[in-house]
């Protein structure tokens, strides 16, 4: 897998945005997500609520019974916070605090990720898979007209015959002959 597939397994929607967990980028940057938080924390400002969320009990709930945390809140191994969010702003702020070469190379391949997925959103857009649709079902239905012109350019020839060949076997219909003939088994015939 590519470091741009990587990412794009990574951008979630929630709230109707497009966003990336605090563990996930700390694990991107190469760093623990408390000390991903804390300097987000110490530069709070820069992050206003369309930047940066924390996600909701029910949304947490929600990741978690889709297995992306696997054991929950709690003092004992699992996540002891509820986590941030961070939308593709927050994430370009965030760019400016982290300046590492690592983390100058991953803000990079996030910016490209994000761009990736919003490009897919337009290329899937209701119109433009209905125009494509649309023009799908026209080759189709051109296609199922010259099938049908093709089966019948039949030539008179052919026509003649299977004519005679379906009045034929009416004829063989309507004659129903019975043969007269022995009855199988042991009983005699009457003669």
């Amino acid at each position: 897998m590519t470091n741009l597939q990587v990412i794009q397994n990574k951008i979630y929607e929630i709230r109707g945005r497009k966003v990336m967990l605090d563990r996930d980028l700390a694990e991107l940057y190469l760093v623990t997500t408390s000390n991903l938080n804390k300097a987000v924390k110490r530069n709070i400002k820069r992050f206003p609520d369309d930047f940066m969320f924390q996600l909701t009990k029910q949304e947490f709930e929600e990741l978690r019974d889709n297995l992306i945390f696997q054991n929950g809140t709690s003092n004992w191994g699992g996540t002891r916070k509820l986590p941030y969010a961070f939308t593709e702003q927050g994430l370009a702020m965030l760019s400016g605090l982290l300046n590492s070469d690592i983390a100058i190379q991953v803000n990079i391949n996030i910016m490209r990720a994000f761009v990736y997925v919003r490009q897919m959103i337009t290329d899937n857009s209701p119109l433009k898979r209905l125009s494509t649709l649309e023009k799908n079902f026209n080759e189709l239905k051109q296609d199922l007209e010259d099938i049908f012109a093709d089966y019948n350019d039949i030539n008179e020839d052919t026509r003649a015959q299977i004519e005679a060949i379906n009045n034929s076997i009416a004829e063989l219909q309507t004659k129903h002959k019975t043969l007269s003939r022995r009855p199988v088994g042991f009983i005699k015939p009457k003669e």
